[in-house]
């Protein structure tokens, strides 16, 4: 028992050094739980990164559900790197991150719509909570990029 507890604790100082939180905020003073502010440059595409805005309980088994995701052009997006990604209707993990000691994780999902020429980012919750699994989208339109083609280019 004493050795879970000690892993509990120094797993929850590990996540609280995340290199990748940028923000940190409050909720009260009464309270264990905060707003933690990540970020998340795509791994094949450099040339974006999302910000995901996600409730965590320092004292809790479980985080709460509940993220926001927001992703924009932050540099130079190329044909050669949409040759790298996965193009299927379901698209791929490229963020997963544990919520609870038990099977929640929240999990960024890429999905490139090729008809619209935009990558969506997906955040979502892998656990029912309320009757609904919680998620949210951004897009980033590759307009004005070197990856867009013409219309009359795209070819499914």
């Amino acid at each position: 028992m004493k050795n879970t507890l000690a892993i509990l604790l120094a797993s929850s100082l590990l996540v609280a050094c995340d290199s990748s939180e940028v923000a940190d905020v409050s909720l009260g003073l009464f309270t264990t739980k905060d707003i933690k502010i990540s970020v998340l440059n795509d791994p094949l595409i450099p040339g974006v990164t999302c910000h995901i805005a996600n409730v965590e309980a320092d004292l809790d088994f479980a985080d709460p559900s509940d993220a926001s995701i927001s992703c924009r052009q932050t540099g130079e997006i190329t044909a050669a790197m949409l040759t790298n990604i996965d193009t299927s209707k379901s698209g791929e993990v490229v963020f997963k991150k544990s919520k609870s000691i038990l099977f929640k994780s929240l999990k960024i999902r890429r999905i490139y719509d090729l008809e619209s020429q935009t990558l969506m980012y997906l955040s979502y919750s892998t656990k029912e909570t309320s009757g609904s699994y919680k998620h949210s989208l951004s897009t980033v339109p590759l307009w004005g990029t070197q990856a867009y083609q013409e219309p009359s280019l795209v070819t499914p």
